[in-house]
């Protein structure tokens, strides 16, 4: 996750957001032909060390290099794709206004795009896989590159159509410059609160207004002291790293004003970072169903089945009834959604616990003290045990993570709908490093004095249980955390509203052009 969410996630503004989807998805493309080239050029295995019945063949020197290069490519082509694509989309559909429709229509395709990711996950881990193991590595690797290739040319077919605007500066520069000006400033007094929209800098032809009143300190990057010295004829900052526009100075507060939110959206990355260990347990259990045995690692698409259920149900069948009883237009608000969310990864968390307890006692019960996922032998319990934690993710899921990506779209204006939509990976790859962390830190606490792991590769020996509970409690406390920050958030859809009424959100209409 962490690959994907580099600083050239933020650099494009959703005007850029169509040039940037094709020129990162072809350098994802030529990560993925150098994947499939490393498969289907001959290894170099004839060395003096290599006979048949060892493993000391080593790779050729252009191997290891090649295949990091895809990655590499691979991985910043997908840094790119994703948080523009999201944006892109949006704005296809979205009015720039805050009426029922709008956002039932904005909801719908957040809804659905994370849906349709969750069931690409899917194809790729059943269908690709089961070319690969069947097929071989050179069709395996060759299936994707064709699907990529038809999905570009799609894009660059239906470009004409798409509704797109003029390219305008990177947003992120536009940040940097309030912070910039705002510390060249801090000597400068601010205006008294009643002080009228003539004393701010404005963009020329925007509708005039003054900054809010919450981290005043940002207000000196828009301060006008002397218009002669600090605008040119047309308006504009002759030094835009002293002076910004009172709608740069609003970007970068709503930026700061979510970052508390955003920081609950950690935790869920560290439970969905953890799913390997249900894998390790499946290992144990009986995993036949009749003549089918179910892979270990196919346990984990029980949760997409469910998101994927989930959003249809409330999509099609919860939102309307939910909106007349609560009079809200998406059913129940996103910040609901989003605690309702954190809960359920704890509640899937004791689940988990309680399903490991039994688990190990069940093998303990039956002698299996000393045997983990490599010995073959399994505990008489059935894996199917594994599913309940797996649908309660799923559901955790669908309400935390499409809430967060449609609470980033909603309250961020809209020249920094790449910023927002991309804070939901950022989150994510942030989880995965603490779940790592944390993973050392019991390992660390629970091995000394010659003891057992918590998190021993041999789990019956192991507490995985205890683990469960561990991070159950700190879910607990991240969704204590979340309220205290929603309260503190106050109202939503403030920022872009403030945006659109100031006329700033774009220099020019969107329209249609190639």
């Amino acid at each position: 996750m962490i690959n994907q969410t580099s600083s050239s996630r933020f650099l494009p503004s959703i005007r850029q957001s169509h040039s940037h989807i094709r020129a990162y998805a072809c350098v994802r493309e030529q990560g993925m032909c150098l994947l499939c080239m490393t498969a289907i050029l001959p290894a170099d295995r004839r060395t003096p060390e290599c006979v048949a019945s060892r493993s000391e063949c080593r790779l050729g020197p252009w191997q290891l290099p090649l295949l990091f290069a895809s990655f590499l490519l691979m991985s910043v082509g997908s840094g790119g794709i994703r948080p523009c694509a999201l944006a892109f989309g949006a704005d296809q559909l979205d009015r720039r206004d805050n009426s029922a429709r709008n956002v039932r229509t904005l909801q719908t395709f957040f809804n659905w795009y994370y849906t349709v990711l969750g069931l690409s996950i899917v194809f790729a881990s059943t269908v690709i896989v089961y070319i690969q193991q069947t097929k071989g590595w050179v069709i395996g690797f060759a299936v994707p590159v064709v699907l990529m290739l038809t999905a570009l040319t799609l894009l660059l077919v239906g470009s004409p159509f798409y509704l797109k605007a003029e390219a305008d500066k990177s947003v992120l520069v536009g940040l940097v410059q309030v912070l910039v000006a705002s510390y060249r400033n801090r000597r400068e007094p601010l205006p008294p609160e009643t002080a009228d929209a003539s004393c701010f800098h404005n963009r020329a032809g925007s509708r005039p207004r003054i900054p809010t009143n919450r981290l005043r300190y940002l207000n000196r990057a828009c301060v006008l002291g002397n218009p002669v010295k600090e605008l040119n004829p047309d308006g504009s900052a002759s030094d835009p790293w002293t002076l910004c526009t009172v709608q740069q100075v609003e970007d970068v507060k709503a930026a700061i004003r979510v970052l508390p939110i955003w920081s609950t959206g950690i935790m869920p990355g560290v439970i969905i970072g953890q799913q390997m260990f249900p894998v390790l347990q499946a290992k144990t259990m009986e995993r036949r169903m009749g003549a089918l045995e179910i892979p270990a690692a196919s346990f984990g698409v029980f949760s997409i089945l469910t998101l994927t259920v989930w959003v249809a149900v409330y999509d099609r069948a919860l939102v309307r009834p939910l909106s007349r009883l609560t009079g809200h237009a998406r059913g129940i608000s996103l910040r609901q959604r989003m605690g309702i969310g954190l809960a359920l990864f704890a509640v899937a968390m004791v689940v988990a616990a309680r399903t490991e307890s039994v688990r190990r006692a069940a093998a303990l019960a039956e002698g299996l003290q000393h045997y983990g996922p490599k010995s073959g032998r399994t505990v008489h319990m059935s894996a199917m045990r594994l599913v309940p934690q797996h649908c309660i993710t799923g559901l955790a899921e669908a309400l935390n993570l499409i809430g967060q990506i449609e609470f980033y779209y909603s309250e961020f204006p809209k020249t920094m709908s790449s910023i927002g939509v991309s804070l939901l990976a950022l989150g994510m790859g942030f989880g995965g490093v603490l779940g790592s962390a944390i993973v050392e830190a019991i390992n660390a606490a629970t091995r000394r004095g010659g003891r057992d792991s918590w998190l021993s590769s041999d789990l019956n020996r192991g507490r995985y249980d205890y683990y469960y509970l561990v991070l159950a409690v700190m879910c607990v406390a991240n969704v204590v955390y979340f309220v205290w920050c929603g309260w503190a958030y106050g109202e939503e859809g403030q920022n872009r509203v403030m945006a659109e009424e100031a006329g700033e959100e774009t220099t020019k209409e969107p329209q249609h052009k190639p």
